[in-house]
């Protein structure tokens, strides 16, 4: 009798217990599902998909639709669901009674053995009204009609239950074919009966069973699809499924084209990452290129004032030359209020000429800048600190077609066929002259008479030969020998070689002011030193006077060409001049032969430039070409709409005027153009020089533009 009272009060507090577990019940369940308790929903929650009964798992799920689960959570569920009843008996539980759609979104204690959970465990936000408001964009195509349920069933392994059930549904019941074995023969494998010499072992898949017809007798074999059938209800129920795997292709073919747009996004966002990875990478080239430029202009610039200090030695007149400026690196020495301009702006205008402007040069920025134009015999000396005109350079009969400014030094070259040195320290407007008197090209002087003797130039122009020296100290030297037009000319120290329409090329020394050296282009032309003759203007013999019409500029004039030589440079005994046949020669200065012509301009070479690497040429063929030394090949050629008839380059970029109104600055690094043009020409720029961030330009507008780099 004790037993069964102590067994009887041991049930009641097991009910009591039970009873002590508030039982979760939802809004129109059933009453079965009051009689179970928070844990035990859990609990079936978690082993419902591994029961068999899917209504109720179903049925819990729902019930537990609104609550998220986090890890923390399903870790505690599954330490309490592990534990024994007595455990979980002697622990305490709220017993307030509420439903699974406010679990979670209150801050209740569920004590489960001696974990605390709150709804900060939970880490639930909830945001409806917002996600309430947002409009939610419509999917297009098939997705349209495919639910989030529908495109993950679609999706889960078991999609492809249904053709495995059909397949096996058309598998026809035949006699052994031993078909595995043919297979494995077929793909070089070896059998049982290769593995096992000598033994006859056979298994029932490889035993063919041939059914043995008396002698003479054959029976036809039927159809196998003939001795299966599957029935009406086995066809519908295909049917459907077989509607269902294309409906589920469809969504897969959706998702699969998402990913592929999706894919695409991001690698358009990888591009454009590259891209400026790469932009960032050509910067910090050209940072190096500058860096070395500027090393080398420290170096120099410790050169020149170590030189400074010491006496010249050889100077002309004590003129005191200093190196080219056509090879100084590094940065120049501007104004502190440089800075302060914009970059690529024509700050300053220069409007004293009247015709287009056939040269110019100057010693520094902000320094001495000296400019000739057309019809004009006199070159303007130019103050570009203040903009101011100081003065003009008289002497030459003729135009003006290049002209060369070294610190106060000046050389210019003219249509007389005289090539003149200056000294720009003596430059002032009250010079002996008249004020207002030009010297032009339709001008021919009176005859003047020295010692009863008249000096007749070869161009039909008469002039007294020490008139001009007389009448201005400016000029220190008078260099004679051309016969025709001198176009092109590059000194450095006291070596001097100039180009001339008469077809030669003339070495200076500047000291004695004689002619060391010819070079006669039209005996290069006609023993070639590459032994070849195919550029298309080679063949020509150039007789008389040169003359080629230009292209059209951008503002549709023509003009007419007569400079045979477009443009010379050496450096030491290297010497690279530019021809009207369209050839770049590079000759040697000791022995007075071109020992290598380059080809590929189609037309007259106008100007060019070159360093210890590459050779910048430009030509009326509408190119500009750079050439490599190493090699004696075109590196690269950039095609502009109009002739080139001006270019300067450093190791960063290449400054061209191309017949257009705007400078064209092309960028070696990233082979990128871009135009100047604010501020600029109204007419096409005809020539240009630049210093650093410093830029000179004058253009058939007949003026003058200051730019900021």
């Amino acid at each position: 009798m004790g037993s069964e009272l102590r067994g009887h009060s041991r049930n009641n507090q097991r009910q009591k217990a039970k009873n002590g577990l508030d039982p979760v019940v939802t809004d129109g369940a059933s009453s079965s599902s009051s009689s179970f308790s928070k844990l035990e929903l859990v609990q079936k929650a978690f082993m419902a998909p591994f029961s068999h009964k899917k209504s109720d798992s179903t049925r819990i799920l729902s019930d537990l639709a609104p609550v998220i689960m986090t890890p923390r959570m399903m870790n505690s569920a599954s330490t309490v669901s592990s534990k024994s009843p007595a455990s979980i008996t002697g622990s305490t539980i709220s017993r307030s009674r509420m439903d699974f759609a406010s679990l979670g979104r209150a801050p209740l204690r569920l004590g489960l053995g001696s974990k605390r959970i709150t709804s900060g465990d939970l880490q639930i936000f909830e945001a409806t009204e917002e996600l309430l408001e947002a409009e939610v964009p419509e999917p297009e195509g098939v997705a349209s009609n495919v639910s989030l349920l529908r495109g993950f069933n679609a999706t889960i392994p078991s999609a492809e239950q249904s053709k495995t059930r059909r397949r096996q549904m058309r598998n026809v019941e035949t006699p052994r074919l031993g078909l595995k074995k043919l297979g494995m023969s077929a793909r070089g494998l070896l059998t049982d009966e290769e593995d096992h010499e000598g033994q006859s072992v056979a298994s029932e898949d490889d035993v063919v069973v041939v059914r043995h017809t008396p002698a003479g007798q054959k029976k036809s074999r039927e159809s196998l699809s003939a001795t299966k059938k599957l029935g009406k209800e086995e066809l519908a129920r295909q049917s459907e499924e077989i509607m269902l795997d294309k409906e589920n292709i469809h969504v897969k073919r959706s998702l699969i084209n998402n990913e592929i747009k999706e894919i695409t996004h991001k690698i358009q966002a990888l591009d454009d990452i590259r891209a400026k990875l790469e932009q960032d990478l050509l910067k910090l080239q050209e940072e190096e290129l500058e860096l070395d430029d500027e090393l080398e202009g420290v170096k120099e610039r410790i050169k020149y004032e170590q030189a400074s200090g010491q006496k010249s030695v050889g100077a002309i007149k004590n003129l005191h030359l200093l190196p080219s400026s056509r090879r100084r690196k590094g940065p120049a020495f501007l104004p502190s209020e440089h800075d302060e301009l914009p970059p690529g702006v024509a700050f300053m205008t220069l409007d004293s000429h009247t015709t287009p402007i056939t040269a110019l040069d100057f010693s520094e920025p902000y320094g001495t800048l000296v400019s000739a134009s057309q019809e004009d015999a006199q070159p303007r000396v130019w103050d570009l600190l203040s903009g101011d005109e100081i003065g003009r350079l008289r002497g030459h009969i003729g135009a003006v077609h290049c002209l060369q400014v070294e610190d106060h030094v000046c050389l210019t070259g003219g249509a007389d066929g005289n090539v003149r040195l200056w000294d720009l320290r003596r430059v002032n407007d009250a010079d002996g002259w008249s004020e207002g008197e030009m010297v032009n090209l339709s001008d021919v002087p009176e005859e003047d008479e020295k010692g009863g003797e008249l000096v007749e130039y070869p161009n039909g122009i008469r002039a007294s030969e020490d008139d001009s020296l007389h009448k201005d100290g400016t000029c220190a030297r008078l260099l004679e020998g051309h016969t025709q037009a001198v176009t092109a000319l590059y000194f450095e120290d006291e070596c001097l070689v100039t180009g001339a329409s008469d077809k030669t090329l003339r070495q200076w020394d500047l000291t004695t002011g004689q002619c060391v050296m010819t070079m006669d282009i039209l005996w290069a032309i006609s023993h070639p030193a590459n032994g070849t003759m195919s550029n298309p203007l080679a063949s020509q013999s150039f007789p008389g006077s040169f003359s080629v019409q230009t292209p059209p500029y951008a503002d549709g004039t023509r003009d007419i060409y007569e400079d045979f030589v477009g443009g010379v440079q050496f450096w030491g005994y290297g010497l690279v001049s530019g021809s009207g046949d369209g050839a770049v020669r590079m000759w040697d200065m000791r022995t007075g032969q071109a020992h290598r012509t380059l080809l590929g301009h189609t037309g007259p070479v106008t100007c060019l430039q070159f360093d210890e690497i590459h050779i910048a040429s430009g030509s009326l063929d509408k190119t500009m070409r750079v050439w490599d030394l190493r090699m004696g090949g075109i590196f690269e050629t950039i095609h502009y709409d109009h002739a080139v008839t001006a270019l300067q380059f450093d190791s960063r970029k290449i400054v061209a005027a191309t017949g257009e109104n705007g400078v064209k600055i092309y960028n070696r690094t990233s082979t990128q153009q871009s135009t100047l043009l604010t501020n600029g020409h109204t007419k096409p720029v005809e020539r240009l020089r630049y210093m650093d961030r410093y830029l000179v330009t004058g253009g058939r507008d007949a003026k003058l533009k200051i730019w900021s780099l």
